[in-house]
């Protein structure tokens, strides 16, 4: 990792959301109906913002040939961090996948394929080898449920997995409380392996982890905004429901001050916002640029705009700069 001036990156979790109410087409992407051909969501994505958290990666084991083709896909300084696959991190969700996918096949057999063996890091470490190579790879994310808690077993498997994936930049979400009120321990577990604690915002509820925010290590920062749909975060008609959230300008600010802190203390730092909901995510990150004093680039489409007016100065601003910054850059050409 460059031992350079500190590396500030805002970004979205994941860049396609094609269905649902909350679908980004027709608001940050063109409506799937009469896109012009070609149109590719993360080339344009990637023309606004220098990362993106992988969601896909968490339903199923990365391919080299698709990780390669977000490198070719996307400028040289573009990162991408990476959820790790939920077998790792959701045994209970990856049997109920399982399960759908062969009905009947509970017991034994099902017990042995949710164990996490040395073939099944070996897929995860091979599909992304090419962003490994190219030093295109972010960070690894393993996020946990709110079901594990701080148990023997647990800190086993969770050093057992962190020395699975010792060379690689790796970020933790813990969301059980029982991890902060040992937060000493937890620290020093995180720590020896260099690990980052992710900071999150999200619902806090009675088993609800508790953090200060601050970087546990020097080497990389990482944080998640989840939003706070508190009366939909476990009862809700579909799970992105969950994510219907939009952060005020005054509500960000309390996380643009930290990231602005925890710039000076750390290499790099990766923020994510994860309220993806119409494309809510995408705005504020934007607005997390603009407080941080960090560029906005790209255009912005007016459907996204006209349905979140605040940013409209933020988007016009960032287009007068660049405009700005060409028309310098093309007065010192040669002629």
């Amino acid at each position: 990792m460059s031992m350079g001036a500190p590396d500030l990156r805002i970004g979205t979790s994941g860049w396609n959301y094609p269905a649902g109410r909350g679908t980004w087409n027709g608001v940050f992407y063109p409506p799937s109906r009469g896109r012009a051909r070609g149109f590719d969501e993360l080339t344009f994505y990637a023309e606004h913002f220098n990362t993106v958290e992988v969601n896909s990666t968490f339903y199923g084991q990365p391919r080299a040939d698709v990780t390669r083709g977000w490198v070719e896909r996307t400028p040289s300084a573009f990162e991408f961090s990476l959820k790790l696959y939920q077998k790792f991190t959701h045994p209970k969700m990856f049997r109920e996948a399982a399960l759908k996918r062969a009905p009947g096949s509970e017991g034994a057999w099902l017990d042995l394929l949710a164990q996490v063996t040395q073939a099944d890091i070996d897929e995860f470490r091979s599909g992304i080898e090419p962003l490994a190579e190219s030093g295109r790879l972010g960070a690894l994310l393993a996020q946990f449920p709110p079901s594990f808690k701080d148990t023997p077993e647990s800190r086993e498997y969770l050093a057992q997995l962190l020395h699975a994936f010792d060379d690689y930049p790796i970020a933790v979400e813990l969301r059980h409380k029982s991890w902060s009120d040992a937060v000493g321990d937890t620290l020093a577990m995180l720590n020896a392996f260099g690990a980052a604690w992710v900071q999150i915002d999200e619902p806090k509820f009675q088993f609800s982890i508790r953090q200060n925010y601050l970087p546990n290590v020097q080497t990389f920062y990482y944080m998640r905004l989840h939003g706070r749909n508190a009366k939909q975060w476990w009862r809700h008609d579909a799970s992105e429901d969950r994510y219907n959230y939009l952060y005020s300008g005054r509500e960000l600010q309390e996380f643009a001050d930290i990231a602005g802190a925890a710039k000076a203390l750390v290499r790099k730092s990766y923020l994510y916002t994860n309220n993806h909901f119409a494309a809510k995510s995408v705005v504020n990150a934007v607005m997390l640029k603009a407080q941080l004093g960090e560029p906005i680039d790209g255009e912005y489409p007016p459907e996204l705009i006209e349905r979140y007016p605040d940013i409209e100065d933020l988007v016009s601003q960032g287009r007068l700069k660049a405009a700005a910054t060409s028309s310098r850059s093309a007065s010192r050409l040669p002629v």
